[in-house]
C-alpha cells in the first residue's frame, strides 16, 4: 500500500487535498475501496480506506492503525560537510531508507560548494522534498528534518546532542575501530545521536578540534577509507545492525 504523511492531528473524518490528492487520484488513480497508509503528525500511522474521490479532495476512514515499529530506537542526524554535486541528495534519500532521524549540511572548510541564501532555500526545500519520498517508500513513521546551515549555527546546535560522533579516516588509519561498536552497545533508547562527516577533503583539523572540545567522538568506520556519500550509509547500517537484529 502507499503512504502518505499528514501535516495533521489524527482524526475521524479524514480528508485529503493538495499534492497527495493529486498523488492519489492523478497518478496512482486509486478508487473507493482502495486503502493507504497514513502518518500523522504525532508518529500515528492508521490504514485508511477510500470513500470518496471528488474534484478536489479524498475522502477516507479508519479501518486499523499499524503496529510494527519501523523506527530506529535512538535518533541519528547526519551532518555533512557540504559535498560535491548531487551526492547530498544521494545521503538524505538512502539515509532516509536507513532510518536517520534527521539531516543537516554545513559548509566544512574543505567543502569546495558555495551556496548563497536564495541556493540554500531552494536546495533545502528539495532535500526535504527528497526525504519525504524516501520516507514513503520505505514506510517510515517518521519524516526526517532537513535543514542547511551556516557554520556558526551548526557548531551553536552541538550542544542539543547527547552523542557526537565524528568520522575521521585519520582514526581508522591508526586502527581505532572500536568507539562506534563501543557507542552503538552502550548507548539508551531515545539517546539523540549527532554522526558528523566531512566533505571528499575530510574535516579539517580545527573542525575536529570544535568538535572534540564539544564532546565530540572520533570514529574509524573500518579499515578502507569511504567517500562521503558511502559513510554516512556505513554509520547507518551498523547502528541498524547493532540496536535492531542483534536485539531481535
Amino acid at each position: 500500500m502507499q503512504r502518505y504523511f499528514l501535516d495533521a492531528d489524527h482524526q475521524e473524518n479524514i480528508i485529503i487535498s493538495g499534492e497527495n490528492y493529486h498523488h492519489i487520484a492523478r497518478v496512482m488513480r486509486m478508487v473507493p475501496g482502495d486503502k493507504v497508509y497514513l502518518v500523522f503528525r504525532q508518529q500515528e500511522t492508521i490504514i485508511a480506506e477510500i470513500d470518496e474521490i471528488t474534484e478536489d479532495t479524498v475522502l477516507l476512514h479508519e479501518t486499523g492503525k499499524e503496529t510494527q515499529t519501523k523506527e530506529l530506537p535512538v535518533a541519528i542526524t547526519i551532518a555533512s560537510g557540504f559535498p560535491k554535486g548531487d551526492k547530498l541528495e544521494w545521503i538524505v534519500q538512502k539515509g532516509t531508507e536507513l532510518g536517520a532521524a534527521a539531516f543537516i549540511g554545513f559548509p566544512a572548510e574543505a567543502s569546495v560548494v558555495k551556496w548563497d541564501q536564495k541556493k540554500l532555500a531552494k536546495k533545502e526545500q528539495r532535500l526535504q522534498k527528497i526525504a519525504q519520498e524516501a520516507a514513503e517508500q520505505s514506510h517510515r513513521q517518521v519524516q526526517p528534518a532537513v535543514k542547511l546551515m551556516d557554520k556558526t549555527s551548526f557548531f551553536a546546535a552541538l550542544s542539543e546532542y547527547d552523542v557526537i560522533l565524528v568520522a575521521y579516516e585519520e582514526a581508522a588509519k591508526k586502527g581505532e575501530l572500536a568507539h562506534l561498536a563501543q557507542v552503538l552497545q552502550k548507548v539508551e533508547k531515545d539517546t539523540r545521536i549527532l554522526a558528523v562527516f566531512g566533505p571528499e577533503g575530510g574535516i579539517m583539523p580545527k573542525e575536529i578540534e570544535k568538535l572534540t572540545e564539544a564532546g565530540g567522538i572520533l570514529c574509524g568506520l573500518g579499515p578502507r577509507i569511504l567517500r562521503t556519500e558511502t559513510a554516512p550509509l556505513y554509520l547507518l547500517s551498523a547502528a541498524s545492525y547493532q540496536l535492531e537484529l542483534l536485539k531481535e
